[in-house]
């Protein structure tokens, strides 16, 4: 294991504690909407736009070269950002599941949480998507040690935003259960990164969804009205 994969280890390490340490981080739950999580989801968006959308056409290239017309994904040659339309709607789709079930849940209950059965589905569909980001984080070192430093540091403070979320939506049992599932996933995504060697496409595929995906997870949090949300730290 050379020098630059132990950082590597070392930053999705960072990630996991990120998930299992952010809840103590009490002033970011205040009403307006702290600075620092508006700072945190800017950095993220501007990450997604400077970085990982021109990763994509990169993508294209690389599907180009490897699909034949024949081929069933050959369709996604000029399409690589309909992937990315995916893990937008993806995660759209779960935040209105989330959102109805603690609306559900209050008027029945009277608890302003999610039903336990859309609390794992949101989990497991974040866990996927953790997965990605921690196989994508050793993918990095590709490209220089620098970049794998500007992705941890855009996602470290998008699972921050991440988790601020989840918290809201899920309670006490993103506490329990939710944080350590989610640490775990992202390490894993990493483990089977160092482990095995997934083709370029499919390379190409999860980054383009991982795009639409965390565009989806910071602007949620940041466009409601009720939020008052701080348009110049995210800016």
């Amino acid at each position: 294991m050379t020098s630059a994969t132990v950082v590597s280890f070392l930053a999705v390490v960072g990630l996991a504690v990120v998930h299992l340490f952010s809840n103590r981080l009490c002033f970011l739950a205040a009403t307006p909407r702290s600075i620092w999580l508006s700072g945190a989801g800017g950095i993220s968006v501007a990450y997604v736009f400077v970085h990982l959308l021109p990763e994509l056409s990169e993508g294209q290239e690389t599907i180009a070269e490897t699909l034949d017309e024949g081929e069933s994904l050959y369709v996604l040659e000029n399409h690589i950002y309909l992937v990315a339309l995916v893990g937008l709607a993806v995660f759209y789709g779960l935040e209105r599941v989330a959102v109805s079930s603690r609306r559900s849940k209050r008027r029945k209950d009277k608890e302003n949480s999610t039903h336990e059965g859309v609390f794992w589905l949101h989990v497991s569909s974040f866990a996927v998507y953790n997965f990605i980001i921690g196989y994508l984080l050793l993918r990095q070192l590709t490209t220089g040690l620098q970049d794998l430093l500007l992705f941890f540091v855009a996602m470290a403070l998008h699972f921050v935003v991440n988790d601020h979320g989840l918290r809201e939506h899920h309670k006490e049992a993103y506490l329990y259960a939710g944080r350590w599932v989610l640490a775990v996933a992202a390490v894993l995504g990493w483990v089977v990164a160092f482990l095995t060697e997934i083709p370029e496409v499919t390379i190409a595929m999860l980054t383009a969804f991982l795009a639409g995906g965390v565009m989806l997870n910071v602007l949620k949090e940041e466009l409601p009205e009720e939020r008052e949300s701080r348009f110049w730290a995210f800016a």
